[in-house]
């Protein structure tokens, strides 16, 4: 009843004399002067961290055992405090009790981007935040904590979402789905960006060439064909590229790794792009159409260079040109030497992979190229097209100065 009165009069007989700050509860004022002090009585056994209450203690071990006692009972969604499931319950009943009186959104944290505040400092790097748990995440960055560990793979977080997150690897989850095609994702912006593909919005515009882009990173890789960075180099052979999966995919160049398969023929590649481009050779598709001719093609590169003739891509040191990016690239090679593709049966290397894949029959006796009339193999194709001509009796190549005496004669006559 005491406490109760103190409580409507507004009394708070019980003060801090270093900052004057006052409470209705002896027991609040004990923590806070534990607090002050700096004597965090409970103490974590797992990380050592201490708390200034047993509750917090009780909650923070959570962190470690994963026991998230209270459960949704829409969803079945488990977490650690009650006031995670209170405001999380909110997502299936629609409630949004907090308004901003500035514009009368419904909020939660939201006043924050009118006022601007940010009272939580890092005393290391000066960073400011809005909310006292993002500091406390910020912190890791320094600690290097990491308190959220996969049962599974043993794998750390700094935060509890991307714990959330990585868990669907193991488990297959993906919550998120777009109500348009019906594909599945395991992150939220994951489906947000894949939206755009249904919506043809593109956020991210260059302010070089006014190219738009529908993902961050593109047009972060995209400005570097402007500025000319290549931030990721090979430790082989030294040679940069624009993006780190560009990397990857040359470094197969050098370890002749080739982790695409195809599943009908068997085949192996190097890139997943040029495992898709095969594939079109046994199902016949021909998605890219010449809009002078009508005439079909597997690659678009194959479409743009017939007609027009362009060879947009120059050798810097002789001055020949290209129609294909990767024609200029292994040109390039008979001025460097560079001969990335090695035997690792005898050690002989190639320019080209198809050389590489060609002088490899030579250890496996494998003969690909079979003749459908009198049934011998060959290794190389132009084996086979030779061979060929010795049932069609075809010869097409001629003599120009014996061609020219019989075109000679045939006038006298």
């Amino acid at each position: 009843m005491k406490k109760r009165h103190q409580v409507h009069n507004s009394v708070k007989p019980n003060a801090d004399n270093a900052c004057r700050k006052k409470f209705n509860l002896r027991s609040d004022l004990k923590v806070r002067t534990i607090t002050d002090k700096g004597d965090k009585q409970f103490s974590c056994e797992t990380c050592g961290k201490c708390f200034s209450k047993s509750c917090y203690l009780t909650v923070h071990m959570r962190t470690h055992t994963s026991k998230k006692p209270f459960s949704c009972k829409t969803c079945g969604k488990g977490f650690i405090q009650n006031i995670s499931l209170t405001n999380h319950m909110r997502t299936h009943t629609g409630e949004k009790p907090y308004t901003c009186e500035t514009c009368g959104k419904s909020l939660y944290v939201h006043m924050t981007n009118h006022t601007g505040e940010k009272p939580y400092f890092c005393d290391r790097c000066g960073k400011s935040f809005c909310f006292l748990n993002h500091l406390t995440v910020h912190m890791r960055t320094h600690t290097g904590e990491k308190p959220y560990s996969c049962e599974t793979c043993g794998k750390s977080f700094r935060k509890r979402y991307n714990l959330t997150v990585h868990m669907r690897t193991h488990t297959g989850e993906r919550p998120y789905s777009c109500k348009t095609c019906g594909k599945d994702f395991s992150k939220r912006y994951h489906l947000t960006r894949h939206m755009r593909t249904h919506t043809g919005e593109r956020l991210y515009s260059c302010k070089t060439c006014g190219q738009s882009f529908r993902k961050r990173n593109h047009l972060i890789v995209h400005l570097r064909t402007h500025s000319g960075e290549k931030p990721y180099s090979c430790k082989t052979c030294g040679k940069s590229f624009k993006t780190r999966g560009q990397v990857t995919e040359h470094m197969r160049t050098h370890t002749g790794e080739r982790p695409y398969s195809c599943k009908t023929c068997g085949k192996h590649f190097g890139h997943n792009s040029s495992l898709t481009s095969h594939m079109r050779i046994h199902t016949g598709e021909k998605p890219y159409s010449c809009e002078t001719c009508g005439k079909l093609f597997r690659k678009r590169s194959n479409v743009t260079v017939t007609h027009t003739g362009e060879r947009p891509y120059s050798c810097e040191t002789c001055g020949k040109i290209f129609s294909k990016r990767y024609h200029l690239t292994v040109h390039m090679r008979t001025h460097t030497g560079e001969r990335p593709y090695s035997c690792e049966t005898c050690g002989k290397s190639f320019s080209k992979r198809h050389h590489l894949t060609v002088h490899m029959r030579t250890h496996t006796g494998e003969r690909p190229y079979s003749c459908k009339t009198c049934g011998k193999d060959f290794s190389k194709r132009h084996h086979l097209t030779r061979h060929m001509r010795t049932h069609t009796g075809e010869r097409p190549y001629s003599c120009k100065t014996f061609k020219k005496d019989q075109d000679q004669e045939s006038r006298r006559s």
